[in-house]
């Protein structure tokens, strides 16, 4: 049985639902649709989603709807963040408008043009939080900056996201030879 699929979603006051094809969830941060499967149905119940599934051959796609309904109803009403850090010397970030700029030890900076619905702040040129309601477009965004630079294993210098714990890999040792 699924666990994940049994649990309800509770629903704050200021989101707004819609089940149709879709489902549709609407709060003060946007507007979300969330796919439903065959074998898979949504209901309301004191204030909260309840999904439900046909049988046992739709356990797979039960727990992912409401993972995915949970993830929506989440970022509606609170958003979601990203933390990242640039480590390096020289490495920093700046943002104008929608247009970030990276530089990055590269000859040259990068540009990344940020999505709609997702917001970018650099504190101190070195600390980067992305933030957005919708997860998978805001995690999506965080992973495409990170690839600009990913985390070099000899020197720990480039692109990671906060609190990610590092393996130093030891480069090579002195003399060569027989």
């Amino acid at each position: 049985m699924s666990r994940v699929g049994k649990k309800p979603v509770p629903l704050p006051a200021n989101v707004k639902v819609n089940i149709g094809e879709q489902l549709q969830v609407e709060g003060p941060k946007g507007k979300l649709r969330v796919p439903i499967p065959a074998g898979v149905r949504i209901r309301t119940s004191d204030g909260s989603l309840l999904v439900e599934r046909d049988g046992d051959q739709y356990a797979a796609v039960h727990g992912l709807t409401r993972a995915l309904a949970a993830n929506a109803v989440q970022g509606v009403s609170g958003g979601f963040i990203r933390e990242l850090d640039i480590v390096g010397i020289g490495y920093r970030a700046d943002v104008k408008g929608k247009v970030a700029t990276f530089n990055l030890g590269y000859s040259h900076p990068i540009e990344v043009l940020l999505p709609d619905g997702v917001d970018l702040k650099i504190d101190k040129q070195t600390h980067l939080v992305l933030s957005g309601f919708d997860r998978q477009m805001v995690g999506q965004v965080a992973a495409n900056i990170r690839s600009l630079r990913p985390p070099d294993p000899y020197k720990n210098k480039g692109i990671r996201y906060t609190g990610e714990v590092l393996r130093k890999k030891v480069g090579k040792t002195g003399a060569g030879g027989k």
